[in-house]
């Protein structure tokens, strides 16, 4: 994963930082106690968030990483890179 390459994300961070923003306002909602409706639509709505950008994300790897992979030819990073997506869809069903 190191191989990363600076800012390849860089679409992803201002929905990050939205959802982060949600989150930080679901800890002050619990603060306030407010009405456990509420703050399970706000959970939901960051979960949803989340969601997509990891859906970005493997897009990204499977369009980038493993197409890479699978026209360089080596057969020991195609069978890698496909070892990591299908480890990759294990978690994302999660």
């Amino acid at each position: 994963m190191s191989e990363a390459q600076p800012h390849r994300y860089e679409k992803q961070l201002p929905s990050l930082k939205r959802i982060e923003g949600q989150v930080r306002g679901v800890v002050r909602m619990v603060e306030e106690d407010r009405y456990c409706v509420e703050i399970l639509g706000q959970l939901r709505a960051a979960r949803a968030a989340l969601k997509r950008v990891e859906e970005q994300i493997l897009r990204s790897h499977v369009e980038g990483c493993v197409a890479d992979a699978l026209r360089s030819g080596d057969a020991r990073l195609q069978r890698l890179k496909l070892d990591e997506l299908f480890e990759a869809f294990g978690r994302y069903g999660d």
